[in-house]
């Protein structure tokens, strides 16, 4: 969304692929993203940060995924490209505090009540008839999923309606597939650089 208001390209940064198992070459990853983070303009985006960002002081550091972090830290601060960077994490509790300090904004996102389920499903369904809809049974089926999750179960039980050559979503449909979601277990926490 911030990179189509800006109309810049969004890059996901996959740390999985960033890391690997021999010293140093992780570092040098990260160098070559944040030379391509001054080269081009765009919004970078490092998802499940605390992957790279784990708190230094705790007790099952790592050596070298403290020293990935340290450059980590010194890379953010070095940048001056006219790039967006953005760090993500559904565990804020797990990163170091040093982290939070190298982004301009810090915000939290909270499960969505039920105010904000209901316009959601509503938003995504909006070419449906959805006049027929139990609102007491989805938004207890909704309870505990993030935004996106409950975005993900409404497009299921409209492709189940599609499939099924039916202008009408069901409640039982939009029940089974909010209630097969999984249930997050912290709120979401992104930083803006």
């Amino acid at each position: 969304m911030i990179a189509g208001e800006l109309g810049l390209p969004l890059f996901t940064i996959r740390l999985d692929a960033v890391f690997t198992r021999f010293m140093g070459e992780t570092a040098a990853k990260l160098r070559l993203i944040f030379d391509a983070l001054a080269e081009t303009r765009g919004v970078y985006l490092f998802d499940e940060v605390d992957a790279l960002g784990g708190d230094r002081g705790a007790m099952n550091d790592v050596g070298e995924i403290r020293r990935v972090l340290n450059s980590f830290l010194q890379f953010l601060e070095e940048d001056n490209s006219d790039s967006i960077i953005i760090a993500a994490t559904n565990h804020p509790s797990l990163l170091d505090n040093a982290l939070f300090r190298r982004f301009d904004t810090v915000m939290s996102f909270e499960l969505p009540d039920k105010a904000a389920i209901e316009l959601v499903i509503k938003n995504r369904l909006s070419s449906f008839q959805t006049s027929n809809l139990s609102w007491p049974r989805i938004l207890t089926a909704a309870q505990g999923l993030t935004h996106a999750e409950v975005v993900t179960a409404a497009e299921n039980a409209a492709k189940k309606t599609v499939l099924s050559g039916r202008k009408r979503v069901l409640t039982e449909d939009l029940v089974t597939t909010l209630s097969e979601r999984p249930r997050s277990q912290a709120e979401l926490q992104i930083g803006l650089f």
